[in-house]
């Protein structure tokens, strides 16, 4: 009887240990009468170079779709989490992930695991469905036998230690009071000192540390796919290169980096004075960035065009099977100039070499924005703080840009005390910084509650009233028509050419 019993209570504990471990993954400890091995993940959390202290660390077990565990970091800004286990049929596989009140966060870590961005939106409800992703910055750690992980940490930004730096767009003649040229914002550069000749067949753009090919239109035009293809393959030998490249080494550039050569004062091409690129298509290039995230990323992918910089996603260019663009090659990461480019956010792969395999660029912080809970939002990415209600300006171009100049507080729910002259219409490169290319709708992310399983909120709008499918104004004049001024679509953040007769919203910054 005795035995029975013994024997009862191991068949209902291997039951519930089942039970416990199974999840979406189809895992489940394979020792129940036996505790397997456990790992454990330690960091720290800092800002500005000192301990965070107070910042909740989540460990959350993707298998189970649940949160195994959560701490805070003492006041040294350190953390552990012990007791992952390493007995799953599938590995278990753990990310970990920090949030404080006002802070965005990028993490970092050595061996035993990798740094991930990944869509959190399912641990959240709201009214109907999301509109995009909640995405976290996460250490992803599989858990083996003596896999622990001792590095696992986290930077935190509040605006005030931005990782990148805007540059200036280079629009150089001013067409109305506060707009680009008048205001000169963003990191200064010129054509003298931006492009260094290699006399190797590449040019080093000083700005960004990015390596380009000086025959631009050497590997001519094709679809998406033979692009990455012809680019992979590039090596010196090749397209007037002796620089000992070899295959692999160069890559077709994300939509930021394509963007970040323009020169807002040019057109046709878009590209410096006196620049020391060959060969120049003033044609349709495409980038490494599928087009609108996990949606439909998988059937088109960014475009630009060179004659103006105009981004040409509302037309059948961006279609990779059946466009043909052209094919420019770059090396390097974008962050060893005078500024760091921030990455895209796409980081879904589709192909070998693209922008969701490679993710160049400084990593989008998360949670990205702040709200200042005075009118305002701080971008912890660039530091720049926005009107946070972006419906309340709207006109023609001239009348927008006046109105922002005069925006002071006690005006379009701002409490911020800010006067007269401090705000401004946010220049190109300024307000396309806004971007997150994982995202489906930007305006209707902006403006999406994320609300916890009981409730409670998780994530208020960023913006309030963010317009959705329609063109917000930059202070940047189109160079090619000086009639028209440059303009965010809000639906999906690409920059398009308008009239600047046309009604459109400004969203102020300062």
């Amino acid at each position: 009887m005795l035995l029975r019993m013994k024997l009862l209570v191991v068949a209902f504990c291997c039951t519930i240990f089942a039970a416990c471990g199974g999840g979406s993954n189809g895992g489940g400890n394979t020792i129940p009468n036996d505790p397997p091995p456990t790992d454990s993940v330690s960091g720290t959390v800092t800002f500005k170079g000192a301990p965070l202290a107070g910042a909740t660390v989540t460990d959350f077990l993707t298998n189970t779709n649940t949160v195994f565990k959560t701490t805070t970091t003492d006041s040294n800004g350190n953390y552990t989490i012990t007791g992952m286990s390493t007995g799953w049929t599938v590995p278990a596989d753990y990310q970990i992930y920090v949030n404080k009140s006002g802070y965005g966060f990028n993490p970092s870590v050595g061996a035993g695991a990798t740094v991930k961005r990944f869509d959190y939106t399912g641990q959240y409800q709201g009214s109907g469905i999301a509109p995009s992703g909640l995405f976290f910055n996460v250490i992803d750690l599989i858990a083996n036998v003596n896999n622990s992980v001792t590095s696992a940490n986290f930077a935190a930004y509040d605006g005030t230690n931005p990782p990148v730096t805007l540059p200036a767009t280079g629009q150089q003649i001013s067409y109305a009071a506060g707009d680009d040229a008048s205001l000169h914002k963003g990191a200064a550069w010129s054509a003298v000192t931006r492009f260094t000749d290699n006399q190797d067949g590449t040019i080093t753009d000083n700005l960004t540390g990015l390596i380009w090919l000086q025959d631009v239109g050497c590997l001519g035009a094709a679809n998406w796919a033979n692009a990455l293809t012809a680019v992979n393959s590039l090596s010196s030998g090749q397209c007037g290169l002796n620089d000992s490249s070899s295959a692999g080494s160069w890559r077709l550039p994300n939509i930021n980096e394509l963007a970040s050569v323009i020169d807002f004062s040019a057109a046709d091409p878009a590209l410096s004075a006196n620049h020391p690129f060959q060969n120049v298509p003033t044609t349709i290039y495409w980038s490494s960035t599928s087009y609108y995230g996990g949606v439909s990323g998988s059937d088109k992918a960014w475009t630009l065009r060179l004659s103006d910089g105009r981004y040409m996603n509302d037309t059948a260019a961006n279609v990779k099977a059946t466009a043909t663009n052209q094919i420019w090659a770059v090396q390097g990461a974008g962050n060893t100039g005078a500024i760091k480019l921030k990455a895209t956010g796409f980081y879904l792969p589709y192909s070998d070499g693209d922008d969701g395999s490679i993710q160049s660029g400084v990593g989008l912080t998360a949670p990205r924005f702040v709200d200042n809970d005075n009118g305002t939002v701080t971008d912890t990415m660039t530091g720049l703080i926005w009107l946070k209600q972006a419906n309340c300006i709207q006109g023609a171009w001239s009348d927008a840009l006046a109105t922002v100049s005069s925006l002071s507080s006690g005006q379009c729910g701002l409490s911020d005390n800010s006067i007269a002259g401090q705000w401004r219409m946010p220049n190109r490169n300024e307000l396309e910084s806004l971007s997150d290319r994982a995202q489906t709708n930007l305006a209707a992310y902006f403006d999406y509650t994320y609300l916890n399983k009981d409730g409670s909120v998780f994530q208020a709008p960023i913006f309030t009233n963010y317009v959705e499918a329609q063109y917000y104004w930059t202070s940047t004049t189109n160079a090619a028509d000086p009639t028209e001024a440059w303009t965010v679509y809000s639906c999906d953040f690409g920059v398009y050419d308008i009239s600047k007769a046309s009604i459109g919203y400004a969203l102020a910054v300062r």
